[in-house]
């Protein structure tokens, strides 16, 4: 049979839906101005520069004949399937994003999307969590996303206010110090 009609596929490629979260059904995907610049600037890279570099490569590699064993070729179609992949899920996400400037929700006292959060643990210590979209977070820059467990503890609280946060080894009581708004720097 041609390999002209047998389906290509290739078990190792990552596919970058099962590697975020979901965005809960019926709701937006919430992103601060710089998370929502940063996914668009990595889109118009991928459309206009990358893939047409990528494609002429490609199209230079068909056409020195073989294309069973021409290394150029055959990287090179996997590569454009991976591009084509992450420029459908940026345009998906681009899509259903919801831009919220969390500056511009100066004297809100509840915890909402684009709070800075400070809390007290049970154990004494502080830290502070910003609550961020989900294709920003970084748990080493305590950027949270507004899915997170943690995150969806916290929403609605105000300052002073006890929460109980579930963890799989049992609850924490975290306390809520400070709640505000300022740009988030990602």
């Amino acid at each position: 049979m041609s390999k002209a009609f047998t389906r290509e596929t290739d078990d190792d490629d990552d596919d970058e839906q099962s590697a975020l979260p979901a965005i809960p059904a019926g709701t937006k995907n919430y992103i601060t101005p710089e998370g929502y610049r940063r996914l668009k600037e990595e889109y118009m890279q991928l459309l206009d520069v990358e893939r047409p570099a990528l494609v002429q490569t490609v199209s230079w590699a068909a056409s020195n004949g073989d294309r069973s064993e021409n290394g150029d070729y055959i990287y090179g179609k996997k590569r454009l399937r991976e591009i084509d992949r992450r420029l459908r899920f940026l345009a998906k996400r681009l899509e259903n994003s919801q831009v919220i400037d969390p500056a511009q929700r100066q004297g809100c006292e509840q915890v909402f999307f684009g709070a800075t959060v400070t809390v007290c643990h049970s154990d004494g210590t502080e830290r502070t969590y910003s609550i961020v979209g989900i294709d920003e977070a970084n748990a080493s820059k305590g950027h949270i996303s507004w899915v997170s467990p943690l995150a969806r503890t916290l929403l609605k609280a105000r300052a002073d206010d006890a929460v109980i946060l579930q963890l799989p080894e049992g609850v924490e009581e975290l306390v809520v110090i400070e709640v505000s708004y300022q740009s988030i720097e990602l």
